[in-house]
């Protein structure tokens, strides 16, 4: 028997990213393997690559689960789910993540006003750098609830940390749970406070199983080798995407599916923590509408003022806009 309804009052699962290039396309390649998404919309100011980009995903459709994937136009902000924003110049060999500030504001700057011109509801989610700072830029310029504009924030570093670990520890790296906690970029810091492997807080797991001779000289090599990945990678080959096109597919599964999912996504603080006006990543609770609820844990001193002197880089670089 054949079954008919109204397939257009049902509500798809839409996400549009603005930006096809390396981090937008391989954001695009992983989400359309994933199958979470119904329908994705590629925009970009360069018409041609966002037309190459989707013709060469397009032949790949038998591959993976059916989804829409076409080249994007403004009008689409306006029933998207998620609108995930990968446009901007690329870090340089040597460029720090501040100093893309004030060539990416303008650029987000933009896009949000599109956005704005559709009546988009959907979350934004910041992926370019300096993605805390743009973060906040987005947010002051949607003017929506803060939980809606987040950033992608410290998720890929907290996932570099775990890998890390876990290959340390020499277990699975989804019995490893750790954090990286406030910038992404050079003043993030590891909340070892918060780390645990096999439930076990990290300070009883190790001496327990004796895979570490001088554990305070290898968890500050561990964190230093977390903080400087991206500068090593773009070192050798330009640009960072794989990873973080991966880190992109599961906070956007988080809002889609409505999990719930407890994420290091940069998100405006007003008060947690004793700050203020400041996008950063902390533990926070991700759902179908964006950040639902921050975890305002417990820190030690040392790792609470880590936190505030990341807060008090990223204002200080917010000054010069």
């Amino acid at each position: 028997m054949k079954i008919t309804g109204n397939n257009s009052l049902m509500k798809r699962r839409k996400v549009v990213i603005v930006g096809a290039g390396a981090v937008g396309s391989t954001f695009c390649y992983a989400l359309a393997q994933s199958g979470l998404a119904e329908e994705v919309a590629v925009i970009d100011k360069n018409d041609s690559l966002a037309q190459g980009q989707v013709l060469d995903l397009a032949h790949g459709q038998a591959f993976f689960p059916s989804v829409s994937i076409r080249v994007g136009k403004p009008c689409d902000y306006a029933d998207a789910q998620v609108i995930v924003i990968a446009a901007g110049l690329a870090q340089r060999p040597g460029e720090t993540r501040l100093q893309l500030l004030q060539k990416n504001a303008a650029v987000v700057r933009s896009i949000v006003d599109d956005i704005l011109g559709q009546k988009g509801t959907g979350v934004i989610l910041v992926v370019s750098n300096p993605v805390d700072i743009l973060t906040h830029v987005a947010a002051k310029r949607a003017g929506h609830d803060r939980g809606r504009v987040i950033g992608s924030g410290t998720v890929l570093d907290s996932a570099r940390f775990r890998h890390l670990l876990s290959r340390k520890c020499e277990v699975d790296i989804h019995s490893v749970h750790a954090y990286i906690l406030g910038e992404h970029g050079d003043s993030e810091f590891a909340a070892w406070s918060m780390t645990h492997i096999a439930g076990m807080p990290i300070d009883e797991y190790c001496p327990a199983c004796g895979c570490c001779t001088d554990w305070t000289t290898e968890r500050r090599q561990i964190e230093l080798e977390v903080r400087d990945s991206a500068y090593h990678i773009i070192e050798y080959k330009g640009a960072t995407n794989f990873a973080i096109g991966l880190a992109l597919v599961r906070i956007t599964g988080a809002i889609l599916r409505g999990e719930r999912s407890v994420l290091t996504v940069s998100t405006m603080l007003d008060g947690e923590f004793g700050l203020h006006d400041v996008c950063l990543s902390v533990p926070a609770i991700v759902s179908e509408s964006g950040v639902v609820q921050i975890i305002e844990c417990h820190l030690p001193e040392h790792e609470l003022s880590a936190l505030t002197i990341s807060a008090s880089a990223l204002k200080k670089a917010m000054e010069e806009l």
